[in-house]
């Protein structure tokens, strides 16, 4: 996006909300970017390790997953 396109941008943003309203929708927008960053953050961090050398198992999540396997339908 150039300096040009933003420039149209604001222009357009000025006619349809106005100066007064301006301000506030910043407000908005910024607060909804702030949610979606933290949301995606709590993800991120619930997410286990993909490397398996780096954190085994307990003990508890492999006899889980056993049973898991268990409870499957004969092929």
């Amino acid at each position: 996006m150039s300096a040009g396109g933003l420039l149209l941008i604001i222009i357009a943003a000025l006619i349809i909300f106005g100066p007064n309203k301006l301000p506030e929708l910043g407000r908005v927008v910024g607060r909804t970017f702030k949610e979606f960053k933290d949301a995606t953050q709590g993800i991120m961090e619930d997410e286990p390790p993909t490397n398996k050398a780096e954190s085994p198992k307990p003990a508890a999540m492999v006899q889980e997953s056993a049973k898991v396997e268990e409870r499957r339908l004969p092929e």
